[in-house]
């Protein structure tokens, strides 16, 4: 399975970030990450014992006209870094060296057939959900797909470890890299199985698995910054500003709930909402002026959360809630409470269509703007 590189940003993901974005192609799905995964270097591979390691990397990136071009240095010094000298065993640093350069040319000129060509005539590929490819013709046609689906992707590499397993077989360790042309991106870590044939070490199994950086709570909450700004609520009965902004080290949302009752200040009502590694979604802690409080999770849906609330009242009370957002349009969301049972006692639902509020008007030279009116209502909490 070949990994596409997502976006950082967790739209809709029903409660965990998605380790990738899967895109159907004839029948399969493709994830670009396992293609990271054929391009494990060509080319002899060792004769005994050492153990090779290095950090180094090879870089291919498109040129500004869209053609591949390449920063790294020319074939016969290709990969330079990632190898180190290795005292008495120079047909070993060397195999490595040209392995680094036949991946990523193979990759960045999308030729699925060369890559396949690294693999022995029986090798196996296997992606990081245990899909497995066999044979030269599955593993070329694999590659061929994603290069026709995704042109203009590159890749990096690192070879971070090689060593011998008697003298006909050798493994080798790294890390691969696979960057779309809009910047997305894949990183995975394989372990590659090679077998002497002769003069050469082709691939006989190759493994990777998913090594994505951990993404930043930011990242995660940028499915709901949408929330961020000024938005209003007129009922009837009373009046609700929100506002929402990122914390100052871009870890939660915070909002403030400011109700209004007749023109008259009510209370304020603070909200957090940050993401919850353990859960794997987001979670909320709203705080009320009473002394109340509630905490609610997040789970997406196609048109926006639900959120499933518990409640701590001041006298000790309790309190559960379903409260449904919907994203209407940009500047309207509507709030679905229902599902409400307060100390045991059920009660009805509600709902409310909130509109982001517009500027204040200018004021005409000279004149103050007046006071902006007070705030109103409900938080998504019961």
């Amino acid at each position: 399975m070949l990994v596409v590189p997502r976006s950082k940003s967790p739209v809709s993901r029903g409660g965990s970030l998605l380790r990738s974005s899967r895109i159907p192609l004839s029948g399969c799905c493709f994830t670009i990450a396992s293609t990271l995964l054929a391009l494990s270097l060509a080319a002899p591979l060792l004769q005994a014992e050492p153990v090779v390691e290095g950090r180094g990397s090879t870089r291919s990136v498109p040129s500004s006209n869209g053609s591949v071009s390449s920063d790294k240095p020319p074939a016969n010094t290709v990969a330079e870094a990632s190898v180190a000298n290795v005292t008495g065993w120079p047909a070993l640093e060397t195999a490595i060296r040209a392995a680094a350069a036949t991946t990523v040319e193979a990759f960045n000129a999308g030729d699925g057939a060369r890559i396949a060509a690294l693999f022995a005539a029986e090798g196996e590929l296997i992606d990081e959900d245990g899909n497995i490819f066999s044979g030269r013709t599955e593993i070329g046609g694999l590659f061929g797909q994603f290069f026709e689906r995704f042109p203009g992707s590159v890749l990096d590499m690192e070879v971070t470890t090689a060593r011998p397993l008697g003298d006909d077989l050798a493994v080798e360790e790294g890390i691969r890299r696979i960057t779309m042309p809009d910047g997305t991106a894949a990183q995975m870590v394989y372990t590659a199985v090679r077998m002497r044939q002769g003069d050469s070490w082709p691939i006989v199994s190759y493994r990777e698995y998913a090594d994505d950086p951990t993404p930043s709570p930011a990242e995660m909450l940028a499915a709901i910054d949408w929330l961020v700004g000024e938005w209003v609520d007129e009922s009837p009965e009373a009046r609700t500003s929100i506002q929402y902004d990122w914390s100052e080290n871009k870890n939660f949302l915070v909002g403030q709930y400011e109700l209004a009752i007749d023109g008259r200040p009510v209370g304020k009502t603070t909200q957090r909402i940050g993401w919850d590694p353990v859960a794997g979604t987001l979670r909320s802690w709203t705080f009320d002026p009473d002394g109340g409080f509630s905490e609610g999770l997040w789970l997406s849906t196609d048109d926006g959360w639900v959120i499933r609330s518990e409640a701590t009242m001041p006298d000790g009370a309790t309190g559960v809630a379903t409260v449904t957002l919907r994203i209407r349009d940009a500047d309207h969301f509507s709030i679905e409470s229902r599902d409400r049972i307060i100390d045991g006692v059920a009660e009805p639902d509600f709902s409310l269509v909130i509109a982001r509020k517009p500027p204040l008007p200018a004021a005409p030279t000279g004149v103050r703007p007046a006071p902006a009116a007070t705030p109103h209502h409900t938080t998504p909490k019961q």
